[in-house]
């Protein structure tokens, strides 16, 4: 599960940087986020790397569905005994498969929206009233600039995206901890690391949420 994790960590770093580049063409005028969407397309290596994530989220949820029935088993009915708030156990340690789950509702709210339009539309031939595999900046700012449907969405995405954060935040230190850095030295150090990838993860993925935000606002006043 943490291996796992941490794979899927540093897709999001990789998938939050692609995304900054949509704001990068909106202001002045480039195509790169265009041409990453033509290269990551119906490409082989992109299909393998579409499998390989889908396995990992796979394999992490499954996991995590596991551990949390094995810990309650374990636990008894010791967990209704004690409501006091244990000292140094953080509120998203405690509720990590909660978060898990809004995570995975809005993986499948995002695959829909943009997935399913893109790469899905391409090599299935379907295509869809927004497909355009080399136009992805198109389909991300038709949906979040599109009036107040595009405010609910951005603020759809804004939760998912704390969400994200309280899970990462946990997640990475928790992750770096079952693989060996666990010591007295590094436990406060990995906490800090995992809050450092937590907040640039999301905060590039947030970025585009707000920007986007901002120009449908502002077409709107207009």
């Amino acid at each position: 599960m943490s291996i796992t994790g941490l794979f899927l960590v540093l897709f999001l770093l990789f998938h939050g940087s692609m995304n900054l580049c949509l704001v990068i063409d909106d202001i002045f005028g480039t195509q790169g986020y265009n041409w990453i969407c033509a290269m990551l397309g119906a490409n082989w290596y992109a299909i393998i790397g579409t499998l390989v994530l889908a396995l990992g989220v796979v394999v992490h949820f499954c996991y995590a569905v596991y551990l949390t029935i094995q810990n309650r088993a374990a636990r008894g009915n010791d967990r209704y005994a004690i409501e006091a708030r244990q000292e140094g156990v953080q509120w998203a340690s405690k509720n990590m498969l909660v978060l898990g789950i809004i995570v995975i509702g809005f993986i499948v709210l995002h695959l829909y929206n943009f997935w399913w339009k893109m790469q899905f539309a391409e090599l299935t031939g379907i295509e869809t009233s927004m497909f355009d595999p080399q136009g992805g900046s198109a389909i991300v700012r038709g949906l979040f600039t599109c009036g107040w449907c595009g405010i609910i969405y951005c603020l759809l995405y804004m939760i998912w995206l704390v969400a994200l954060w309280f899970h990462l935040s946990h997640g990475v230190w928790s992750a770096l901890q079952t693989l060996g850095w666990s010591n007295l030295i590094w436990l406060k150090r990995i906490k800090v690391i995992g809050v450092i990838f937590a907040t640039l993860a999301v905060g590039l993925f947030m970025v585009v949420v707000v920007y986007f935000l901002g120009v449908n606002i502002g077409m709107m006043i207009n």
